[in-house]
């Protein structure tokens, strides 16, 4: 049986004026997520991860949640966008330190540019327009771990693995330690 959920990742490894640790800022994007009409059901712990690819920037805290909502992932996608510029993100150049990153890891069943094209899709390190489910999602520790917490049986619809199979067929990409 498939499992539809939607499921959004979220990270951070710097701090602001307003918000003292990452924690804060995930949990004040997850405020403006429901605040903004999108109900979280279910939200892991809050990890503390590499970076990735490994770096001397700060370490991350990640999470992940899974929500419901009225919005399409397109208007999904960017409501996740419009929250990481509220919180102060800007984007320069890939893997930087940041704020905060919300990535829409899948959105129920949804293969989007389409099943053919997911598999070259994902594997572009800049693609011109959304990848669903995340192109990389598969590959992350930070990611998949944390999905552990909420969703093990949740069915990845391009590769037919749930994610405690993507997490046991997965050379560790760094380390990824459960927050007190």
């Amino acid at each position: 049986m498939v499992i539809k959920m939607i499921l959004i990742g979220l990270g951070s490894n710097l701090t602001t004026d307003e918000f003292a640790t990452s924690k804060e800022i995930l949990e004040a994007a997850m405020d403006m997520l429901a605040q903004r009409g999108v109900e979280i059901l279910k939200r892991s712990a809050f990890y503390e991860t590499e970076p990735v690819p490994k770096s001397d920037q700060p370490w991350f805290c990640n999470a992940v949640v899974s929500v419901e909502t009225k919005m399409g992932a397109i208007d999904l996608l960017k409501l996740l966008h419009d929250i990481e510029h509220d919180l102060g993100r800007v984007r320069r150049k890939r893997w930087e330190a940041r704020i905060i990153d919300l990535d829409l890891l899948s959105y129920n069943d949804e293969i989007f540019p389409s099943r053919d094209e997911w598999e070259s899709e994902a594997q572009n390190i800049n693609p011109e327009h959304a990848i669903i489910p995340h192109g990389r999602l598969h590959e992350r520790d930070f990611v998949l771990i944390p999905m552990m917490d909420i969703c093990p049986d949740w069915q990845h619809p391009v590769l037919g693995k749930t994610t405690e199979k993507m997490l046991a067929g997965q050379q560790s990409a760094g380390i990824v330690r459960k927050m007190l």
